[in-house]
């Protein structure tokens, strides 16, 4: 047990265990939109003095080059400088939102830390579809989403002036209703939707970047099927059919519908065979032969 810890104490002490590592001040850097960022790296002293530094951007499952041979490219050279091995942003924009790749070698070693930048955008008012009118038992879906706001906000729904929970089982008010909030994508579902779910809607958006903002209510009215109007369309329906019935019947009864033209059969082709006596029989039996070719 005392050589163990004697070991550790003298990898410690030697610098072995942390060889070749990159790290940051920072992995996780927020920051509002049009100020600057600082995105630092710092490798390990085992790299050398001058060791080789990238930095890319992981954006659309592909990375871009920040810094590439000692020097920001040519998108970032007017917002970018470097900074002891780090970067610094002059000002950022929400599209600089995401995770960044400080790559480092030397020595023949390889390593890397990525900073994640998330830049602090307020929500703007959320567009909300809510539907006026829907039937009893079937499903209605209520969308709310937001475009402007990073990061990307939490959504909650209202009723009236009520917050409906995430969760209404867990709620005595709310134990018998059949709705889901998804707070990601801002969709609130009725499966099935009942006449006790009429009434007036609206959605919030929320981020920590500023406060939260909403959209303007609409009533939804749940109504029953119509099942008389059901039926009366189908009494009408089946009237109409009958009258057209009808109607066809009398016309050709009186003879107000055209009729079909009589086709003449066609000319059929009969074959007599050569008479087995001779003489006059046999050009009789020729020319009944001859005769049957019909034109």
């Amino acid at each position: 047990m005392l050589v163990s810890v004697y070991l550790l104490a003298v990898l410690a002490s030697t610098g072995v265990e942390g060889a070749f590592t990159v790290g940051t001040d920072s992995s996780n850097v927020r920051v509002r939109e049009n100020e600057g960022a600082d995105l630092t790296c710092k490798p390990s002293a085992d790299f050398g003095s001058t060791p080789r530094v990238e930095w890319k951007f992981n954006v659309l499952n592909a990375q871009r080059f920040v810094v590439f041979d000692g020097k920001p490219t040519e998108s970032y050279a007017n917002r970018v400088e470097l900074l002891n091995n780090g970067v610094r942003f002059n000002k950022v924009t929400r599209g600089d939102n995401g995770e960044y790749e400080c790559e480092v070698s030397g020595n023949n070693n390889f390593g890397k830390v990525i900073v994640k930048l998330t830049v602090l955008v307020p929500v703007g008012a959320p567009v909300c579809n809510i539907p006026t009118s829907v039937t009893t038992d079937g499903k209605a879906i209520l969308r709310c989403s937001d475009k402007v706001g990073s990061p990307p906000p939490n959504y909650k729904w209202y009723k009236g002036d009520t917050l409906l929970p995430e969760d209404p089982k867990k709620f005595p008010n709310f134990k018998n209703s059949t709705y889901r909030i998804n707070p990601i994508n801002g969709n609130l579902e009725f499966s099935p939707v009942t006449k006790a779910d009429s009434g007036a809607y609206y959605c919030e958006a929320v981020n920590s970047a500023g406060p939260a903002k909403r959209c303007k209510a609409v009533r939804m009215e749940v109504e029953d099927v119509n099942t008389g109007g059901i039926v009366a369309a189908v009494i009408v329906s089946l009237l109409l059919v009958a009258l057209l019935i009808g109607g066809l019947w009398y016309a050709n009864k009186k003879g107000y519908l055209p009729t079909r033209s009589e086709s003449k059969p066609k000319p059929s082709v009969i074959y007599q065979p050569p008479s087995s006596r001779g003489g006059e029989e046999e050009e009789d039996g020729e020319f009944r032969q001859k005769s049957s070719f019909v034109v």
